[in-house]
């Protein structure tokens, strides 16, 4: 059945009380609504996220450079709870313009740095430490195209699968079909590129694995967005399966995930604070 036509008034008014799930703090506008500086810790970088896929980015990233013995790679992670609206103060304003999770200062250098964008972040690092991104021009360049498709293919995975399959107040069927075939079709192409190379970018582990592995991970394992797993058939995509085991299985990766999340770790200040996680969980 179509659903009901919606037609536009000549100039769109914001509802706040819209009924979706993120209501309370979505809004048009830009800007600290509030004053509050943020915590700062003693590591040379200083993480302000949350443990969602582009959150789990970033942590896994800096376990990964501190496991690979990168030890100029120690941070502090600081919960932002973004259902809260801790985004909207002004200490993390300052640091992302944008109110949006993760946000990074990176004090390793004589001036301080302010990193917004995970995207951003994972090359900083790469390129800071010369890890995860090949340092030969053509496999430099395979990584980054990887790393840009997913940074502009997340948004239809989440904002526009994930809200209106899953978090929406009611069911628009026009948008869940749209947004359903485009999240297919992008599994396709991760699925197409990995029959034919062990990562996403070629031989080597790279920062576009892990940022395409947080958000498609969730989805293959049926950890994200209700029935998905069953709704879009993910078992189809076996070549996205063998590579989503295999970075599981990483040390780092599993530490990254654990990070200012409910499940590990509110906050990491020391590698000694996985101590306190069940290790089951590592």
């Amino acid at each position: 059945m179509a659903d009901a036509e919606y037609t536009p008034p000549a100039v769109w008014v914001w509802d706040k009380t819209n009924g979706g799930q993120f209501a309370n703090i979505n809004r048009p506008t830009a800007g600290a609504q509030f004053e509050r500086e943020l915590p700062v810790g003693q590591h040379p970088f200083q993480l302000y996220s949350l443990g969602t896929p582009n959150g789990q980015k970033v942590t896994i990233m800096l376990e990964e450079l501190l496991a690979a013995g990168h030890a100029g790679a120690e941070y502090d992670a600081w919960l932002i709870n973004i259902g809260e609206g801790d985004q909207f103060g002004s200490g993390f304003v300052d640091l992302n313009p944008n109110s949006k999770i993760p946000a990074m200062l990176d004090r390793s250098g004589d001036k301080p740095m302010r990193l917004f964008e995970s995207g951003a972040m994972l090359l900083h690092l790469a390129d800071k430490f010369k890890a995860f991104i090949p340092q030969d021009l053509a496999g430099r360049t395979e990584t980054i195209c990887w790393l840009m498709w997913q940074m502009g293919s997340a948004p239809f995975m989440g904002g526009g699968y994930g809200h209106f399959y899953h978090y929406a107040p009611f069911k628009i069927e026009y948008a869940i079909n749209r947004y359903a075939m485009e999240t297919k079709r992008l599994f396709d192409v991760a699925n197409n590129q990995l029959k034919q190379t062990r990562f996403l970018a070629g031989d080597d582990y790279t920062i576009a694995d892990i940022a395409a592995y947080t958000w498609m991970g969730n989805l293959y394992r049926g950890e994200a967005y209700g029935n998905t797993r069953e709704f879009l058939q993910m078992q189809e995509y076996e070549a996205v399966g063998r590579w989503v085991a295999e970075i599981d299985a990483r040390p780092a990766v599993k530490r990254g995930r654990l990070v200012n999340s409910g499940k590990g770790l509110r906050e990491r200040h020391a590698a000694s604070d996985f101590d306190q996680v069940d290790p089951a969980l590592l």
